[in-house]
C-alpha cells in the first residue's frame, strides 16, 4: 500500500478526503448493508484462503504484510495470525461460542415446536483496537465478520498498515463481495475528536481494545443503548504450593513466561504467589527464583524499554530497595537492569512495571480469595502449580475472587480454539440471540425458514482434481489421530466395503442437518411414533446415523434394527403403537408381506421413511393401497463415505432430493468429460464436503448420476434441488451393449403390473453371455411371457439375442432367495458374475 492511502472502505483503499466524506454516511451503508446476510462459511472460506498464504513466506500477501513489521517479528507475528485463521481454529471457535457452524441460519431448538432461535449481528460495530499488538485489530473484525456485522475499525495513527492489508486481503478471497461490503479500517489518532464521534455516534456495539482512559472516551461517545465491550488492561499471576516452588523445572518455564513478550501480554505473570505465611521461606525463593530468571533472560537478550518504562521500573525498584530496611521487602536485580525480582511480604496484588520485572509475594491458600477479591476487576490468568488437589481446589477459589483462566505454569501466555477471553465469549457479545414463533400449522415441515426467501449463497467449487473412492481410502492412512473419532464401512452393495472416519463434531454436525431435512419430508417428532428399522453392527452406518438423527429431533423411536424374525418386530410395533417407519426398501417390503394380515389388522402404520433404494411405483401402490400409509418418502439422500446429502420435502416427487447445502457443495459433470452439463441435463454428481475438520473431501466422485431441477419447488424452499438417476453400476455391459437395470425393472413394472424386487445376474457362457434376470415368484407366476415382454421393451437384449451374443432368461424364485449385501441388507441389483 502507498503513503499516500490511509484508509480501506469496503474493499478499496482511499484518501483522508474522502473517508470524510463518507463517514456521514455510515448510518445508511449499515441499513444497506445488514439487509443482506452474511453466511459463516463465506468467512470461514475467505480466511482459510488467507491462512494458507500466511504460511508461506514465499507468498505475495506474506510478503506484504511482513513489510509492515520490525525484522525478526514477522515470523511470529503472521504465525500467530495463521494460525487463528485456519478453518479448524474458526470452526471450533463457533462451536464454543455460538453452538454450531452456521449459528446465523433459524433452526428449532426442539423440533417438536414450531419456535425457531438463531445468532444476529448486533449491527454497526466499532472497533477500537490498540497500537501496541499488530494481531488484535484484524482478527477482532474477523470475530465481528463471523458474527455477521458491519465492521468499522478504528487503528492507531501510527499503525503500521498490517491490518489494513490483511482485511483487504480476506475481502478479495471472497467472490461473493460480502465480506468487503462489511470491513471499513481507517487509520487516525484518538485526538480527531470529529472521527470518533462519527463512528461512535452511530454505533450498537463499540469494543474497545486499552485501558480505563480508552474504554471511559468510547462510553462517553456511546448513543444511548450501545454496548461498550471493554478488553482491557488485565492483571495475572502465578501460585506456587510449598513443593512446586523447590523444582527446578517449574521455575525455569515461569521465568520463561516472565521474559516472553516482556510482560505486555494481559496473561503475562507479574506477581508471583508462594502458599506461605513464612518471611524466611519466602526470601529464600525470591533468590533462588532470581537465579533461574537471570539464566532465562541471559539466553534472551531484552529489548530496551523506552524512557517512560525505564523511569517507572526506577522507581518502582528505589522504593522496594528503601522497604529493605524496614524489613518488607527484598530486591534481586540484575547489575545491567535486565531483569529484577522485588520480594515483598504483604500479600495485597500490586501491578509490575513489566520488561521482566516480577513481584513475589505471600498468600497462604486459606486467604486466597478474600485477598486477590478486591481487584477482581482486573484479574485475567492465574498459573497454578501443585498437584491435581491443589489445582482443584485452588482454581475454584480463584474464580471465587475474580480470576477468569487458570493454567499450567509455562503457558500462561498460550490458549486453545474457542477459549473465553477476560471471561467472556467474543461471538456472543457481537451478536444478539433472536427468535421467531408461529403457530400456523404451514411451518410443520419448515426446518429453516431462511430457505423460504432466497437461494442460499455458495462458494465455488474448489480448483481441484476430481476424487474417487480409491483416492479416499487411500488418504485415510494420513489422517490425524485429532480427527478419526467415528469409523463407519459401507454396506458394499456397489463393491468392496469402504471405511469413512469423522470427527464426533463433523457426525453431530452433519446429523443436525439431516434431521431438518426429515422435517421437512414430512416427519412430526410432536406426533409420530417412530420404528428404526435399519440394519445395524458391522460398522455400518445407518441404524446408527438415524438413532443419533431421531434424537437430536426430540422424536418418539422404538430402535428395533432390522431383525430376522420378522413376527418379534411385528409384536414391537403393535405393542408400542408405531405409525412410522424407517429402514431399508428391501426389508420393508419383506416385512410387510411376512407380517402382512397382522399389520394390517392393526392398520396404525400411517408413514414410511425409506433410504439406500427406492420403492417402484407399484410397490407405493400396494403399501398405499393394501396397509393405508399415507407418506412414502425418502428418509435421506446420502453416502457412508460424505454422509447426508440431500432431503426431500413434502412436495418432492420420486427421486428428486433438495441439495444439504450447509454441508455440500455440487457439481454436475458430463458423463464422458470432466466439465459442466447444460442446465437440467444428467450427468455425475459431485461433491464438495464444507463442513468438515477431518477427512474434507473435495470433488468427490460419488458414483451416482442425476440433473439439476430447475424453477422454484412447491414447498416453498430455495434450496436447490436435484434428481437421482441411478448409479453407474447400474448399468452393465453385456452382449456388447450397455443394459440399464432400471429400465429392466421399470419395463417389468409397466408390461408386467409388477410390483416386487428385480435382480440381475451377468454369467460367462460357452459361446455367448447370459443374462439371468430373477422376479418374485409370488407377483410373476409366468416367467417366458415376462421374457418375452423386457426383450419387447428393452431392445438392447433382443439385438444381442438376435446377433447371437446374449442368452436372456426369466426366472421366478422365492423371496428369500434375492442376494443381499450382508451389512446392510441392500438388494445387490446388479450381480456380475464374470471373471
Amino acid at each position: 500500500m502507498t503513503t499516500s492511502v490511509l484508509h480501506l472502505w469496503q474493499g478499496e483503499f482511499v484518501d483522508e478526503a474522502e473517508a470524510g466524506r463518507r463517514l456521514d454516511a455510515l448510518p445508511e451503508l449499515a441499513g444497506r448493508v445488514l439487509s443482506r446476510p452474511l453466511p459463516t462459511d463465506v468467512v470461514l472460506g475467505a480466511c482459510a484462503a488467507v491462512a494458507r498464504d500466511l504460511t508461506d513466506p514465499a507468498s505475495a500477501l506474506y510478503g506484504r504484510l511482513a513489510a509492515h513489521l520490525p525484522a525478526g517479528e514477522a515470523p511470529a507475528v503472521l504465525g500467530e495470525l495463521a494460525a487463528a485463521l485456519t478453518r479448524e481454529a474458526l470452526e471450533r471457535k463457533l462451536r464454543r461460542e455460538l453452538g454450531g457452524l452456521r449459528p446465523e441460519r433459524l433452526t428449532r431448538p426442539d423440533a417438536r415446536e414450531t419456535v425457531y432461535e438463531a445468532w444476529a449481528p448486533v449491527g454497526l460495530l466499532v472497533h477500537i483496537a490498540p497500537g501496541n499488538a499488530a494481531a488484535v485489530a484484524p482478527l477482532s473484525v474477523v470475530e465481528g465478520l463471523l458474527a455477521g456485522n458491519l465492521n468499522v475499525l478504528k487503528t492507531s495513527s501510527s499503525d503500521p498498515g498490517l491490518a489494513l492489508d490483511l482485511l483487504a486481503a480476506l475481502g478479495a478471497a471472497d467472490p461473493s463481495g460480502l465480506i468487503a461490503e462489511r470491513v471499513v479500517a481507517l487509520r487516525f489518532p484518538s485526538s480527531r475528536r470529529a472521527w470518533l464521534e462519527a463512528l461512535c455516534g452511530h454505533a450498537d456495539t463499540i469494543a474497545v481494545w486499552g485501558g480505563e482512559d480508552a474504554v471511559r472516551a468510547a462510553g462517553e461517545l456511546a448513543p444511548s443503548g450501545c454496548q461498550v465491550v471493554a478488553w482491557g488492561h488485565r492483571i495475572s499471576f502465578a501460585y506456587l504450593t510449598g513443593r512446586a516452588a523447590s523444582e527446578v523445572d517449574v521455575l525455569d518455564v515461569l521465568a520463561e513466561d516472565v521474559c516472553r513478550l516482556e510482560q505486555q501480554a494481559c496473561s503475562s505473570p507479574q506477581v508471583i504467589y508462594l502458599d506461605t505465611e513464612d518471611t524466611g521461606e519466602l526470601f529464600a525463593f525470591a533468590g533462588r527464583f532470581a537465579e533461574r530468571l537471570a539464566k532465562v533472560s541471559g539466553a534472551r537478550p531484552a529489548p530496551l524499554p523506552g524512557p517512560a518504562e525505564r523511569a517507572e521500573i526506577t522507581t518502582v525498584q528505589q522504593l522496594a530497595l528503601l522497604e529493605q530496611h524496614l524489613g518488607l521487602t527484598r530486591v534481586f536485580a540484575a547489575e545491567d537492569g535486565s531483569w529484577r525480582v522485588l520480594a515483598d511480604t504483604r500479600p495485597a496484588l500490586d501491578a509490575s512495571p513489566l520488561h521482566r520485572s516480577v513481584r513475589v509475594k505471600p498468600l497462604p491458600r486459606h486467604a486466597v480469595t478474600a485477598t486477590l477479591r478486591p481487584m477482581r476487576r482486573y484479574l485475567q490468568t492465574a498459573a497454578v502449580a501443585g498437584d491435581r488437589a491443589d489445582v482443584a481446589a485452588l482454581s475454584r477459589a480463584m474464580f471465587a475472587a475474580g480470576v477468569t483462566r487458570v493454567t499450567p505454569v509455562g503457558s500462561m501466555l498460550e490458549s486453545y480454539d474457542g477459549e473465553p477471553h477476560d471471561g467472556v465469549y467474543a461471538l456472543q457479545r457481537y451478536s444478539r440471540r433472536v427468535s421467531l414463533r408461529t403457530a400456523d400449522p404451514d411451518f410443520t415441515t419448515v426446518a429453516c425458514p431462511d430457505d423460504l426467501t432466497a437461494p442460499p449463497v455458495l462458494p465455488p467449487a474448489p480448483d481441484a482434481p476430481l476424487l474417487g473412492k480409491e483416492g479416499v481410502q487411500s488418504a485415510l492412512a494420513t489422517l490425524d489421530p485429532r480427527h478419526a473419532h467415528l469409523y463407519f464401512r459401507s454396506g458394499g452393495s456397489t463393491g468392496a466395503p469402504a471405511l469413512s472416519v469423522f470427527t464426533c463434531a463433523d457426525y453431530d454436525n452433519q446429523m443436525r442437518a439431516a434431521a431438518d431435512g426429515l422435517l421437512a419430508a414430512g416427519f412430526d417428532p410432536a406426533r409420530d411414533r417412530a420404528a428404526n428399522l435399519f440394519y445395524c453392527g458391522g460398522m455400518y452406518g445407518s441404524f446408527i446415523s438415524f438413532f443419533s438423527i431421531l434424537e437430536r429431533l426430540n422424536a418418539t423411536q422404538i430402535p428395533m434394527a432390522a431383525g430376522p424374525d420378522h413376527a418379534v418386530v411385528a409384536d414391537a410395533l403393535i405393542t408400542h403403537d408405531v405409525d412410522t417407519l424407517f429402514g431399508m426398501p428391501s426389508y420393508l417390503w419383506q416385512l410387510l408381506h411376512a407380517e402382512g394380515d397382522r399389520l394390517r389388522a392393526h392398520g396404525r402404520i400411517r408413514k414410511v421413511f425409506y433410504g439406500g433404494e427406492h420403492f417402484t411405483a407399484e410397490q407405493r401402490r400396494v403399501l398405499i393401497d393394501d396397509f393405508g400409509v399415507q407418506v412414502i418418502r425418502s428418509a435421506a439422500y446420502g453416502s457412508t463415505d460424505l454422509g447426508p446429502l440431500g432431503y426431500q420435502c413434502a412436495s418432492s416427487e420420486g427421486s428428486v432430493h433438495h441439495v444439504l447445502t450447509d454441508l455440500h457443495t455440487l457439481e454436475i459433470l458430463d458423463p464422458h468429460e470432466d466439465r459442466p452439463v447444460a442446465p437440467g441435463e444428467p450427468g455425475r454428481l459431485v461433491f464438495t464436503s464444507r463442513a468438515r475438520a477431518g477427512q474434507r473431501l473435495e470433488r468427490y466422485e460419488i458414483g451416482d448420476l442425476g440433473r439439476a431441477v430447475a424453477g422454484p419447488c412447491a414447498c416453498g424452499s430455495h434450496v436447490p434441488r436435484l434428481e437421482l438417476l441411478g448409479r453407474y453400476g447400474d448399468v452393465v455391459r453385456v452382449g456388447t451393449y450397455f443394459v440399464n437395470y432400471r429400465r429392466v425393472a421399470q419395463a417389468a413394472q409397466e408390461r408386467l403390473a409388477y410390483h416386487g424386487e428385480v435382480q440381475m445376474v451377468v454369467e460367462s457362457g460357452a459361446d455367448r453371455e447370459r443374462l439371468t434376470v430373477r422376479l418374485d415368484e409370488q407377483y410373476a407366476t409366468d416367467p417366458e411371457a415376462a421374457r418375452t415382454a423386457l426383450a419387447h421393451e428393452v431392445t438392447e437384449l433382443a439385438s444381442a439375442e438376435e446377433e447371437g451374443l446374449l442368452t436372456l432368461t426369466v426366472r421366478t424364485v422365492p423371496r428369500d432367495a434375492f442376494e443381499r449385501t450382508p451389512t446392510s441388507g441392500k438388494l445387490r441389483t446388479v450381480i456380475d458374475l464374470r471373471s
